[in-house]
């Protein structure tokens, strides 16, 4: 008996991991979408779990769209998104409930070894739509652009399609793709002449953020809206939250989280935006 009751758990697992399935247990969520949103919430999902050992928060990235996908389909319990559901066309966003946990801004960001500190509105759609194809037409080095873009169902491109290249569509067949904003980083830092966006949570010393239209892509620039190239940070639930979901949801909306942090991880509280969209 007891060897049958351990290969029924044993099936059960390979179950919830082959399929994403969500753990059904009372003590046990998963919040997966928005790699711009990941590192926010997996350190707070560590610091959550810490405060009640018994709770178990699954974090997985995977894009906006897929988040707003799962949680619509109750594949999750939580959609981390960059963007609205309501801009998403295969859902019912009206059965999601928002929860904006925070402000991000992106910028476009070059390898190292591409000297421009700055490109103008016009510049960037051209490089993305293929029009530019070298530095040395902006300004920078006689060097090859490569563009480093992300799948069609990520939030972080939506967000930087939609205000960096004004809707204009990014040209096929001239890009590489990577899933993920850790790789994204990875390779514009490694590959001479790359350009992509990023989340400014995600910038480091490895690749150089660029001003965009001569403004920076600072907090200041973003908060108080000189610096267009942002999104609200969305975690959406399917109805109203309840249980450990509504739990650490009201976790990462107290100061635990907004008051240390937000701040400290590159992001920007909601409350110290002072425009809105």
């Amino acid at each position: 008996m007891f060897k049958f009751l351990r290969i029924v758990s044993i099936v059960a697992l390979l179950f919830t991991v082959s399929t994403g399935a969500v753990f059904a247990a009372d003590n046990s969520i998963t919040a997966m979408g928005s790699t711009a949103l990941q590192p926010l919430v997996e350190q707070a999902a560590n610091k959550f779990m810490d405060k009640k050992p018994d709770a178990r928060v699954l974090v997985q990235g995977g894009g906006s769209g897929t988040g707003l996908t799962q949680v619509a389909q109750g594949g999750a319990n939580i959609g981390n998104s960059d963007i609205f559901a309501e801009e998403k066309s295969d859902i019912n966003a009206k059965q999601l409930v928002d929860h904006k946990v925070c402000v991000v801004g992106f910028a476009a960001v070059v390898s190292p070894k591409v000297t421009i500190k700055n490109v103008s509105q016009k510049q960037l759609i051209d490089i993305f739509s293929g029009k530019i194809t070298n530095w040395k037409d902006v300004g920078g080095p006689d060097m090859k652009i490569v563009i480093i873009n992300r799948p069609k169902s990520s939030g972080t491109r939506a967000t930087f399609k939609k205000y960096a290249l004004n809707g204009v569509e990014e040209a096929a067949g001239v890009s590489l793709t990577e899933d993920s904003s850790g790789t994204v980083r990875k390779t514009i830092a490694e590959t001479p002449g790359a350009v992509g966006y990023l989340a400014l949570s995600y910038v480091d010393a490895s690749v150089q953020a660029l001003e965009y239209n001569g403004v920076a892509p600072t907090i200041a620039n973003i908060t108080n809206g000189k610096y267009p190239i942002w999104s609200y940070e969305h975690m959406y639930t399917k109805g109203e939250p309840t249980g450990l979901t509504k739990e650490f949801l009201d976790y990462m909306m107290g100061p635990d989280v907004q008051g240390k942090l937000v701040s400290a991880l590159g992001y920007i509280p909601v409350s110290e935006m002072k425009v809105s969209r």
